[in-house]
This record gives C-alpha cells, sequence and structure tokens, in this order.
C-alpha cells in the first residue's frame, strides 16, 4: 500500500499568464500559496493481477486500461504500464471550487505511480509531467501555475518563461510576516460550484484582446512579492482587490450579480481586498481582512460556510509507503 497526499492552492495574483497562449509571447507570473486540504491517493496490487478497481466519485471495476473512464488515471497508467490495482482517492475539499483539485489529483497520482514503479522525480519533474499529461494529452484548457504549486508546495512566486521553462522561487517571510498573511486570509463557500471548462476557453480565447490586462496581473503578482518580501503584508489586501477587478474582465463568466453582491458585502464589512479562486464562476471566494474586523465580515457571510486553513510547506509527498505488499514488477 502507498499513500500520496497532495495540498490545494490559492492563488494570489497573475492568473491567466500561466497559459501557453499567453506566456510565450509576454512571458508570465504568479503568485500562490499550498494549504493543509489536501487529495489522498492510494494503491496496491489488486487480486486480480490483470484487472483495475478504482474508487473515486465512482467505482470502476475494468480488465484492460482502455475502459478506465477516468480520464487522468487512465492517462497515467498507460504512461506508467500500471495493471492490477486496487486505487483510491478521497480529498478534504470537494471537486469544481476553484482550489486547483485536478491539478493536485494529477500531481499525487503522478508522484504515486512513480513511488508504485520505483521511479524517482523531483517536485519540479512531477509538476511538468502534470502539466504535459493535463494540457497536451487531455488538451485541457489550463495553464501551468496549479501543477506547480500544488507538487512543490509553500509560499512561491512562479515564472513562466517564453521558452516554456518554469522558474518556482520559494518566498521565505519573517515569522510575524507570515503568521500575519495566513491569519489575515478568510475563506467563504459560495455554495456555488462550476465546471470551468466554458470559463477557462473564453478566457483563453479572449487571450489576444486582453493582453493588457493580464500585463497589469502579472504586474500585480511582482509587486505582492516584493511588498510581501518587505514585511508590508497589508498590501495584500489591496493587490488581491485591483486583481479581481482585473480578472473580472478576462470572460464573462467570471463573475455574476450573486456573487458581486457576495464581494461588496466583505467590503463594506472591513474586508480590504479578494478574489475568487481558480477560474471564477463560483467555488471559494478568498478575503483579506485585519483582526479588527473579521468578526464583522463573518457575521456579514454568516449563511456562507467558512473554511479555516493554514499553510502547507511540503507539497506532494508519500504519506504511507508499506514496500513489502509490492510483490509484483511493474516494469
Amino acid at each position: 500500500m502507498i499513500i500520496t497526499r497532495t495540498p490545494f492552492r490559492i492563488s494570489f495574483a497573475g492568473g491567466g499568464s500561466d497559459i501557453k497562449d499567453y506566456y510565450q509571447e509576454y512571458g508570465g507570473a504568479v503568485l500562490s500559496v499550498t494549504i493543509d486540504k489536501y487529495v489522498y491517493l492510494s494503491m496496491h496490487p489488486y487480486f486480480d493481477e490483470n484487472a483495475y478497481l478504482l474508487k473515486y466519485l465512482k467505482t470502476e471495476q475494468c480488465n484492460d486500461v482502455e475502459e478506465i473512464q477516468h480520464h487522468i488515471i487512465k492517462d497515467v497508467f498507460k504512461k506508467y504500464n500500471i495493471k492490477g490495482v486496487d486505487f483510491n482517492s478521497s480529498a478534504d475539499i470537494p471537486a469544481g471550487t476553484g482550489l486547483a483539485s485536478s491539478s493536485a489529483f494529477t500531481v499525487g497520482l503522478v508522484n504515486l505511480c512513480n513511488a508504485f514503479t520505483g521511479k524517482y522525480m523531483d517536485k519540479e519533474e512531477i509538476a511538468e509531467l502534470a502539466c504535459e499529461i493535463e494540457i497536451e494529452d487531455l488538451n485541457e484548457p489550463i495553464g501551468k501555475q496549479d501543477q506547480y504549486a500544488c507538487s512543490c508546495g509553500g509560499l512561491n512566486y512562479i515564472e513562466f518563461q517564453k521558452n516554456g521553462n518554469v522558474d518556482v522561487e520559494k518566498l521565505y517571510l519573517s515569522n510575524d510576516s507570515y503568521k500575519k498573511l495566513e491569519n489575515n486570509l478568510l475563506m467563504f463557500y459560495t455554495g456555488i460550484s462550476r465546471k470551468t471548462g466554458s470559463i477557462l476557453t473564453e478566457q483563453k480565447s479572449n487571450i489576444p484582446n486582453k493582453a493588457k490586462t493580464l500585463h497589469k496581473m502579472v504586474q500585480l503578482a511582482k509587486d505582492l512579492k516584493k511588498e510581501l518580501l518587505n514585511g508590508n503584508i497589508s498590501a495584500a489586501g489591496t493587490l488581491l482587490n485591483q486583481g479581481w477587478c482585473y480578472k473580472k474582465e478576462l470572460a464573462s463568466k467570471i463573475s455574476s450579480s450573486e456573487l458581486d453582491d457576495i464581494y461588496n458585502t466583505a467590503i463594506q464589512n472591513g474586508a480590504l481586498g479578494g478574489k475568487l479562486l481558480g477560474a471564477g464562476g463560483g467555488g471559494f471566494f478568498l478575503f483579506y481582512v485585519e483582526d479588527d474586523y473579521k468578526d464583522k465580515v463573518r457575521k456579514a457571510l454568516l449563511n456562507l460556510k467558512e473554511i479555516n486553513f493554514k499553510f502547507d510547506n511540503k507539497g506532494t509527498n508519500i504519506v504511507y509507503y508499506n514496500k513489502v505488499e509490492l510483490y509484483r514488477s511493474f516494469a
């Protein structure tokens, strides 16, 4: 039995600049952090050496890899020639809520299959293979930030070079600054789950006309990095607010009157800024709120579910490995 644990992420600034159509012409940058909400994947040899038992939101029992309906599992298992396994997935947060659940799943599965087959990759190599799987193999209309964030873990400034290379810079804040940033972020579930494909497809097609907006969002990521390293943590609120205004320009369904009402309520009650996480359209709102206003914001948003969290610094990792049970060769 092997179990991997991979964190979800929250993105502060620069989202959208990690899409190939943008960064290959201009270069991109995002700033994000992983949190202590995870997807857990486990796998061990199945009794039938040539079959598959897969348990996630649904259960599949297959005799051939081509029969697998879950497109990510199917693609990864084919890459690693995995067969004869019992696979399980569970998560702290449901999919479709803006916390990069799909990329966390892919990263965790690559890590799991590496351990299962005795292969080694560092975390950036895991992230790049996850990008290849989601973007190249499965043609998802997404960028590269989520795979690198979930794989590497921690508070990172991530740059996307024109040639496709990705540079991950860990941001090391003072203990006081780190705790202030962590403690002043509040996250609320809007109750709206959405499929991001249509939003991301529109956003991707809009890139030629929205390049100037994305330039501003990249600059916000750079500005936020500078402010955090200088200990000006409250600047996160102002920059989140600016970023949310820019983000809404990228596609028509990123926000709605209902979502705007939630955002405006938080601002009117003391939040300095915030944003919908992920592609938008629903999921989680993140707000930056100083201590004096937290109770007021929570009271104003009482009808929304708040999710308490701390930052994660480990990224994807193996949390259980029982070598004895791996009694077959998966060459």
